[in-house]
């Protein structure tokens, strides 16, 4: 049976989607974008800020299912130009300490809101 994971921590979703679904151990996270949940606004002044506030919105809806990052066995990583992959790579770094997760980033025409990144994961319960 899967439980629908949502929390007010993180941008409410912009489609007909959840933010989160929970089967068995394995919760499936929705893409996240730099869209601050309190204000409802885009957090895109630096690709840096930008990806602190996409990985500020995976925790959210991380701990809203009793998770954290080291419960992330696979990200993808969506950016507008493959050029910012360092800076979002760098910035996504310091959000795991080792056992780092399975991961594939690609470059694709647009994403919502024209933002420069979007990440997805996928977490386990141990």
């Amino acid at each position: 049976m899967k439980r629908v994971i949502n929390t007010k921590n993180a941008p409410a979703p912009i489609g007909p989607y959840n933010q989160a679904i929970m089967v068995k151990d394995t919760l499936y996270v929705s893409g996240q974008i730099a869209l601050d949940a309190a204000t409802g606004e885009l957090l895109d002044s630096t690709i840096e800020e930008e990806t602190t506030q996409v990985m500020r919105n995976l925790k959210a809806v991380l701990n809203a299912a009793d998770l954290d990052f080291e419960n992330i066995v696979k990200t993808s990583i969506f950016l507008s130009d493959m050029s910012l992959f360092a800076k979002v790579n760098e910035v996504y770094g310091k959000y795991f300490v080792d056992n780092f997760p399975a991961r594939e980033t690609v470059a694709v025409k647009t994403l919502p809101k024209n933002v420069n990144v979007e990440i997805s994961a996928i977490a386990v319960k141990f």
